[in-house]
């Protein structure tokens, strides 16, 4: 029994150096996720907002910005942007939005992140 004095701790050292980053890494990927899919729904939410007769592009870019802003911060809504396409010969509203998650939510280098939302534009019959 003597022997064995102080192997826990030793152990523990052992199983701490393999489960710290296993959990720091599914945390980080499940912040990534959260953040990709709200600026997914926002970007589409923004192009369904500039998607109507008379409204404009800056509509779907203020639409995507407020969403981005309201859900997770405003350092996300950085790089925000909407233009008028086509989308196989129809007129659309592309939004797109750029931004970078840092890793696990502070400092270090990040996951760079471009989401697009698009919808068609409604015309006059």
């Amino acid at each position: 029994m003597r022997r064995e004095r102080g192997s826990a701790v030793v152990d523990f050292v052992l199983v701490m150096v393999l489960l710290v980053p296993l959990v720091l890494g599914i945390v980080q990927l499940g912040l990534v996720l959260h953040v990709r899919n709200t600026l997914t729904a926002a970007a589409s939410d923004g192009a369904r907002a500039g998607a109507p007769l008379g409204a404009t592009p800056e509509d779907a870019e203020a639409r995507a910005r407020r969403m981005i802003t309201d859900s997770l911060s405003a350092r996300y809504a950085r790089s925000v942007s909407a233009t008028r396409t086509s989308l196989e010969g129809a007129p659309a509203v592309v939004v797109r939005v750029r931004a970078r998650v840092p890793a696990l939510g502070v400092l270090g280098p990040g996951v760079a992140l471009d989401v697009r939302g698009r919808a068609l534009v409604q015309v006059e019959p």
